[in-house]
């Protein structure tokens, strides 16, 4: 028996949306039961910022490019999204609309969980709700590195042009 749940979790290991991988077997397909899968296009706009949130989604394959938008109209890109990772989170979660944009960069596969279905999960399995607070807090410190490292490289030029 213990093997064939090893056999099951290495499965969820080597999918590419793969979120809650190292969860009980049971959490894992109660949350695949929730899922639906969809095919997108290259250059498809899953969400725009602004835009309510009504569900997250995982990338099961293919690159995402997560934006945002200055008041002049030029965007900045945040980061590009890979294989695995959750789009949409701390929007869906707040109840609130997209901080940004999420523009594929390939022809992508990308599973869907709606926000009332997240939400009950979460609620009913507190496992997965604290790994969802670790991607959130892992997503709050790369934003901090992201700061701090633009905040940092103004400060030393501002030190150096004081010091000269």
């Amino acid at each position: 028996m213990e093997s064939g749940i090893e056999q099951v979790r290495m499965e969820y290991a080597e999918r590419a949306d793969r979120l809650f991988y190292d969860l009980p077997i049971e959490t894992l397909r109660a949350f695949d039961a929730l899922k639906s899968t969809n095919e997108y296009q290259r250059g498809t706009v899953l969400f725009r910022e602004g835009s309510p949130c009504r569900g997250v989604l995982v990338l099961c394959e293919g690159r995402a490019r997560l934006s945002v938008c200055s008041e002049s109209g030029s965007r900045l890109t945040l980061r590009i999204a890979g294989p695995g990772e959750v789009l949409g989170l701390s929007a869906c979660l707040a109840g609130g609309p997209h901080e940004m944009t999420a523009e594929l960069l390939d022809s992508t596969r990308v599973a869907v969980v709606r926000r009332k279905d997240l939400m009950e999960f979460l609620h009913d399995h507190r496992e997965a709700c604290m790994k969802v607070v670790t991607l959130l807090s892992q997503d709050l410190h790369r934003a901090y590195d992201r700061v701090r490292s633009v905040g940092m490289g103004r400060n030393r030029r501002s030190r150096v042009m004081r010091v000269h």
